[in-house]
């Protein structure tokens, strides 16, 4: 039997249509693909979050995923440790309260929290202005990636590598490092109402400055976060 040239056409377009539905799936099953894999991927923070709330991570949800979407993105591209920490500073809490949070992601645990202190131009109990700038004094917003340790003036220390230009690229320059204080103390918290504050510097108190840094230092994730709208909405790690 012959088959026409119009029958061969249809022939042809029918075995294309069945090659293309059958290698290739509909943009509804891509969309629903992604979907899956967001849900999965909210479900997994929602789990780690809930573990550490419950050990005393007083933070919200909202700033842990923040935090924990930074991360990704500075693991994605190759710019950590495969230690797979995450240093989370809520700077909108009172000086008075711990809101320094280090979370070990693999195990969900929470390892340390907290008093820290902020720059002294950013603000008495409570900060409200940051900065970027020489000599400012003030506390620098947004993801960093801890670096080597070494002893200076204030004793054990940890170099921070800013990592956002405009809000933290700077903090090298500004030697704005990690480091024990005789101000981040409870006692000072009692004689003055609130901690003392540093020159831009995320003080800890002495007697658990070493072990927080010896945990978190060289290529690990640190999220200093505060409700301010210009870095909310002109971060590229946050809306990249």
């Amino acid at each position: 039997m012959k088959i026409s040239a119009a029958g061969l056409i249809l022939f042809a377009s029918l075995t294309m249509l069945l090659s293309f539905t059958s290698n290739k799936p509909f943009p509804a099953d891509r969309f629903n693909a992604e979907k899956t894999v967001s849900n999965s991927n909210t479900l997994f923070i929602h789990s780690i979050y809930t573990q550490i709330h419950q050990a005393g991570a007083n933070l919200s949800e909202e700033i842990f995923s923040l935090a924990f979407s930074g991360f990704e993105k500075l693991n994605a591209q190759g710019r950590l440790s495969t230690d797979s920490i995450l240093t989370i500073i809520d700077f909108s809490k009172s000086s008075r309260e711990n809101r320094l949070f280090v979370v070990d992601l693999k195990t969900k645990e929470l390892l340390f929290k907290s008093i820290v202190a902020h720059g002294r131009n950013t603000g008495e109990e409570f900060a409200r202005s940051f900065s970027n700038a020489m000599n400012s004094h003030k506390s620098s917003l947004g993801f960093y990636i801890t670096g080597g340790t070494y002893m200076g003036s204030n004793g054990f220390s940890m170099l921070l590598n800013g990592v956002e230009k405009g809000f933290n690229d700077k903090a090298k320059e500004r030697a704005i490092v990690m480091h024990g204080a005789d101000y981040a103390s409870e006692q000072v918290i009692r004689y003055k109402g609130y901690l003392g504050r540093s020159y831009g510097c995320p003080a800890l108190p002495r007697p658990i400055n070493k072990k927080i840094i010896e945990t978190i230092k060289e290529g690990n994730c640190m999220f200093m976060y505060y409700p301010d709208q210009q870095y909310l909405s002109n971060s590229k790690m946050i809306n990249g």
